[in-house]
């Protein structure tokens, strides 16, 4: 449909009588004004010119005014149509008034900050939060826009965070990671062309640094099982860490909010915090120890298995949150300390259950059974996780070049 963007004088006059000259854009028959804050008398209007009569004291700079108003707005119009085709007069009104182009990396970034957080993923929150301080802090610019944050910038920024934050090569990939994802939504809404995209095969590249992931063996975990010198905090890190094992390494988000409930029919049925998924497994022959010395503190079948989770505010998200993070810090602390009463020199932790599922699964399960175990929602995933533990090939491989 047509549309138009014209200078004209609003008939509706200030108390000093004088009348405010406007930007009117006119589009599908529905008509918004921008004011440009500059108010004549009638007598100085000149109607079917559309300009400030010369006899006005000022008349040369405010149609200069004017004339820069019309040329901004009827470019602002030709660039909103080429980019959308339906698009009203208040949104035109909009963007000449708040042009998106000129959106910062701030507004950006909090408003996508927020929307995480709306959405209950406080661990993603606290992260991205982080990574986004790191940008704004070296940039050190509140009006930061996407359009500055080119190859040039985010390569001095990864040499910043390299060097004045000293974190790791994976570090500093999951802070471009974020950026990127920013820069991908800024780009969909139209705050920035995307000849400007500063990622890319011939710019700046993503690429995660292989990392080692580290599980224990089949004889440590045995070691852990048979200590039986203990305090109550080692032996309930212990109890918990080896549920976790036993479940497929049971991520400590989920393994915390396990309730008795959960369990029936000789079967764990439970729905995963990451993504929602309903899973049911059942519940092996060395679990049934470790739920038999916790169900003496059983109040309900509601109750919550481990204790950490029995004073939170289960409709707080913040609060389970919070306690899910100072409970698995605590883990931790004793975890290593049953690992230096088993004689056990890798960094035991509560993720670490996890990776161990997978060193001593190595090839011997089925991709695709793995995957189920997991909760992973593609088979690439498991396949690159499964990588990091699966060496007989090449073991074997290695063998009949040496073994002569």
């Amino acid at each position: 449909m047509a549309s138009s963007v014209k200078v004209t004088l609003r008939k509706k006059p200030n108390k000093e009588g004088k009348y405010p000259i406007a930007v009117r854009i006119t589009k599908d028959r529905r008509t918004s004004y921008l004011y440009t804050g500059q108010f004549i008398d009638l007598k100085h209007w000149d109607d079917n010119e559309r300009i400030v009569r010369k006899n006005h004291p000022n008349a040369a700079r405010l149609n200069n005014l004017l004339l820069a108003k019309l040329s901004e707005a009827n470019k602002i119009l030709l660039e909103l149509q080429t980019l959308k085709e339906d698009i009203s007069s208040k949104q035109i009104k909009k963007e000449i008034t708040a042009p998106l182009h000129k959106t910062t990396f701030k507004e950006v970034s909090g408003n996508y900050l927020q929307e995480i957080k709306a959405n209950g993923k406080l661990a993603r929150y606290a992260s991205d939060k982080v990574r986004v301080d790191h940008l704004a802090r070296f940039a050190d610019n509140s009006s930061l826009t996407f359009k500055e944050i080119d190859e040039a910038f985010l390569r001095r920024f990864m040499s910043y965070l390299k060097v004045s934050k000293k974190l790791s090569q994976r570090s500093i990939v999951n802070n471009l990671v974020v950026i990127r994802t920013l820069y991908n939504r800024a780009i969909k809404q139209g705050m920035v062309e995307r000849k400007h995209y500063p990622f890319g095969s011939d710019k700046i590249r993503i690429k995660f640094p292989e990392t080692e992931k580290v599980g224990l063996t089949i004889r440590e975990i045995q070691d852990i099982e048979g200590l039986d010198n203990l305090n109550k905090q080692e032996s309930h890190a212990r109890n918990v860490w080896l549920f976790s094992f036993y479940l497929a390494g049971m991520r400590v988000s989920d393994v915390l909010q396990i309730r008795w409930s959960d369990m029936y029919d000789d079967r764990l049925h439970y729905r995963m915090n990451k993504n929602d998924k309903l899973l049911s497994l059942k519940i092996p022959e060395k679990l049934w120890p470790i739920l038999e010395h916790y169900v003496l503190d059983k109040l309900s079948d509601t109750d919550f298995i481990f204790p950490e989770m029995k004073k939170a505010n289960s409709e707080r998200i913040q609060d389970v949150f919070a306690k899910t993070k100072t409970a698995t810090k605590k883990f931790n602390k004793y975890l290593a300390e049953v690992a230096q009463n088993a004689g056990i020199d890798k960094k035991l932790t509560m993720h670490i259950a996890r990776h161990s599922f997978g060193n001593i699964a190595g090839d011997k399960i089925p991709i695709q059974m793995l995957q189920k175990l997991y909760r992973h929602s593609s088979v690439t995933t498991t396949i690159n996780y499964q990588a990091n533990f699966m060496h007989r090939e090449t073991d074997d491989a290695l063998d009949k070049v040496i073994n002569f």
